[in-house]
């Protein structure tokens, strides 16, 4: 039954559970599920002890996506574990705050030009990557204008106030059937008590922090907003360009703030920051393969390739993202709905 309840999107491994029920399940139980797993570990040093060089060749890099694939999934157990607490009435703690959060106004927001150019897009080769990360290849550039960092709650706060949720005129047509079907009226874990606005976060409930990126928000909203503030979202291509020569560093999962948190710089920086760490950037870039893609045969070739339609590609990690799991090339995609994972707005602006 383990191979039935553990397989998460796998035809050619058989069977599998229905999605929207498998928050249901109350079996097995963690010590089951731990005594399965060491089973599994255990196997797995058997075959490696075991095998021969031609085997390890083979074995290797299923081994090695196998682990890239855990990362993910720690990942999606942290945000998993906030929206069932969110859920809860009593709003459970997970991880109490470890310092005070400090309400200061934010760096200000510049904006970087980038010239039309030519760019090499893809991984290189060199070191893991996922599929969709390839082939490298080049595409052609025009010129735009990068935020210096995320769209933080108090400038999504003025779109809120401003009724932009109420607004049609900012929102894509199926954008706006989402929010009056779901009667949204603000990011994911919002809430609005004595006038003021609280968000649910892993340590609790806490008045909004004005100053930290803005989370929780769909590729509806963050689209939306962008109209709304006169500019646009990024694609990926020039996020990847953007990111070439910022170094891979920000607020991970292993800080375990488990929160975007504010940026405080002075008012002459104009660097980008908040590239990686924090949230999960939504660009307008729609998820397809790159030129020259082919899905691998059997079951690895589900990994990437069959989720290639109706998705919108995220980059730059965030606060529940492992450090060593996110690079440069990297594409997270989600359904333009979505708003449980940590994801965030970066404006982009074209030539005037």
């Amino acid at each position: 039954q383990y191979a039935y309840l553990f397989n998460s999107y796998y035809n050619a491994a058989g069977d599998m559970h229905r999605r929207d029920l498998r928050g249901l399940i109350s079996r097995p139980t963690v010590k089951e599920a731990e005594r399965y797993r060491s089973s599994i570990d255990s196997h797995i040093e058997n075959l490696l002890s075991d095998a021969d060089e031609k085997l390890l060749d083979h074995i290797e890099p299923i081994l090695i996506l196998g682990i890239h694939h855990e990362q993910q999934h720690q990942e999606l157990l942290v945000t998993d574990i906030k929206h069932v607490f969110a859920q809860n009435p009593l709003y459970p703690v997970f991880r109490e705050n470890r310092a005070e959060t400090v309400s200061s106004r934010p760096a200000p927001m510049h904006f970087r030009d980038f010239e039309e150019t030519i760019f090499e897009i893809g991984h290189n080769g060199s070191g893991f990557s996922y599929d969709n990360e390839g082939p490298r290849h080049r595409a052609l550039l025009p010129a735009f204008s990068l935020a210096s960092r995320p769209v933080t709650n108090g400038e999504y706060l003025q779109f809120v106030e401003d009724g932009g949720y109420r607004r049609s005129q900012f929102w894509l047509s199926l954008g706006w059937t989402t929010v009056n079907e779901q009667r949204w009226q603000a990011p994911l874990y919002w809430t609005k008590r004595d006038g003021a606005w609280w968000n649910f976060t892993l340590s609790g409930f806490r008045s909004v922090n004005e100053s930290e990126p803005v989370t929780h928000v769909s590729y509806f909203e963050a689209d939306a907003y962008a109209n709304w503030a006169g500019a646009r979202l990024l694609t990926e291509f020039e996020w990847e360009r953007a990111a070439f020569d910022c170094p891979v560093e920000g607020n991970f999962v292993e800080d375990e703030r488990f929160h975007p948190q504010a940026l405080i710089s002075s008012r002459e920086d104009r660097r980008l920051h908040q590239m990686f760490g924090d949230v999960w950037e939504w660009t307008r870039s729609a998820y397809s393969p790159y030129p020259g893609y082919r899905a691998a045969p059997g079951a690895l070739g589900e990994y990437n390739g069959k989720f290639m339609c109706n998705q919108y590609v995220l980059r730059g990690g965030s606060c529940a993202t492992s450090r060593s799991h996110i690079r440069r090339t990297y594409r997270n995609f989600f359904q333009p709905e979505k708003r449980w994972q940590f994801t965030g707005i970066r404006l982009a602006r074209d030539p005037a």
